[in-house]
Formats: structure tokens, C-alpha cells, sequence
């Protein structure tokens, strides 16, 4: 059975049981590569994002716009149901609270709708690097990723040494 497509399934003959393909497992890809392999804007976009955040390849981007898509996918889902949807009302502020409690989200934007609006910066603003450069705590972008990979940073208690660490909003550098 393939959990990324929709697919009804028969249970004791008499139900049918509907799955979804926003299930998120922990044995699929984590990135993936864009389907034109030579489109210039594309190109120029992504080296752009790559100078802009200290990024190490073309992956951490790919990696970051898989996860974007996977939101976004789970949101549009999420708006196709009912106002009143109980579904709807407990995965939609699930999806929301973890988009607020990473600081991807404003506290004021509450609202499926705002979740379809997020790009990749706002994914990217919120890694380890961005945050230690942004905070002063190195001289560039560069710096911050060396600082971190060097194991001179920590959050909270905790020594980490992966720059893509999503941080939460309420964490001590």
C-alpha cells in the first residue's frame, strides 16, 4: 500500500478507511532536488540564498523547501475541510502552535492562510547560524557556522554543533 497517495481501504467489509499523503514518515527523503536541473532564475535565486545565510550546498535549500511543501501541503488539506471540521480544528492549531513555538510564525498570525504564505527564509531565519550571526555572537555568516561546528556554541545546556538546528523561539544562545 503507498501512504502518499490517497487510497480507500476496506476494513471488516463494512467501513472504508480514507489515509492521506501528508502522514510523515521517518524513513523518507530528506530533500529533493528541483526538476529542471538548469533553470537560471532558479540558479541565481538559490546561490542569492546561499551568500545571504552561509549555506553549505544546494541540499540545505532543497532540504528546507521539502519541508516548506510538506507544511504547506498539510495546510491546504486542512483548509479543503469544513470550518468546523473537529479534524481541521485540533491539526490546524497543532500545525500552527509548532510554527509559533519555532518562530516561524507571528503570534499574531494565527490563521491557516498565513501558514501557505511562508517561504524558505523563514525556515532559513531560524536556524542555529542565522541566529548566532544575527545575535552578534560572530563577525559573519561564515564565522557563526565555524563557531558552531567548532562546539562553542550552546543552546540552553546543551552543546550543539549542527548549524541547521531549528531553534525555538524561546531558547538562550
Amino acid at each position: 500500500m503507498c501512504i502518499r497517495d490517497r487510497y480507500q481501504r476496506r476494513v471488516r467489509g463494512v467501513r472504508s478507511v480514507t489515509m492521506v499523503r501528508y502522514q510523515l514518515n521517518n524513513f523518507s527523503k530528506t530533500s529533493k532536488a528541483p526538476r529542471r536541473a538548469y533553470d537560471k532564475e532558479r540558479l541565481d535565486a538559490e546561490m542569492k540564498i546561499i551568500g545571504n545565510y552561509g549555506l553549505k550546498n544546494k541540499r540545505e535549500i532543497w532540504r528546507m523547501n521539502l519541508v516548506l511543501s510538506k507544511v504547506r501541503a498539510v495546510a491546504r488539506q486542512l483548509l479543503t475541510l469544513e470550518e468546523r471540521d473537529p479534524r481541521r480544528i485540533f491539526q490546524g492549531q497543532a500545525l500552527i502552535t509548532r510554527m509559533i513555538r519555532y518562530g516561524i510564525l507571528d503570534e499574531d498570525k494565527q490563521r491557516l492562510d498565513y501558514v501557505l504564505a511562508l517561504k524558505v527564509e523563514d525556515f532559513l531565519e531560524r536556524r542555529l547560524q542565522t541566529l548566532v550571526f544575527k545575535r552578534g555572537l560572530a563577525k559573519s555568516i561564515h564565522h557563526a557556522r565555524v563557531l558552531i561546528r567548532q562546539k562553542h556554541i550552546r543552546v540552553g545546556r546543551q552543546i550543539v554543533d549542527i548549524p541547521s538546528f531549528m531553534a525555538v523561539s524561546y531558547t538562550h544562545l
